[in-house]
């Protein structure tokens, strides 16, 4: 089996949260737009409260990212594509995808 070795960006979110419901078609065009240089993957934080409390979540949404398997890099709260880009282009190699 082939390690995938692209970086992950994990989605800390709730449903209750109105601010991380309204992230959502932005992380989802990321994930369309960066998906051979990136992975994405939504964490439910009433779902999984051991895996928020693992990456120290106290406000919802979170991004963490994590390369190597440590987290390189975070935003807490509600953010913009530009921020989440800026956060992502020092660890994303390759071909940028063409959206």
């Amino acid at each position: 089996m082939i390690e995938d070795v692209r970086p992950l960006l994990v989605f800390f979110w709730s449903e209750r949260s109105g601010p991380a419901r309204r992230m959502e078609s932005l992380l989802a065009h990321l994930a369309r737009k960066e998906r051979s240089r990136l992975r994405i993957r939504r964490v439910d934080i009433d779902a999984s409260p051991e895996l928020a409390e693992q990456f120290k979540v106290e406000i919802v949404p979170t991004l963490v990212l994590v390369k190597g398997k440590q987290a390189v890099a975070r935003i807490d709260g509600r953010t913009s594509a530009p921020r989440i880009e800026a956060m992502l282009a020092p660890h994303l190699t390759g071909e940028l995808a063409v959206a």
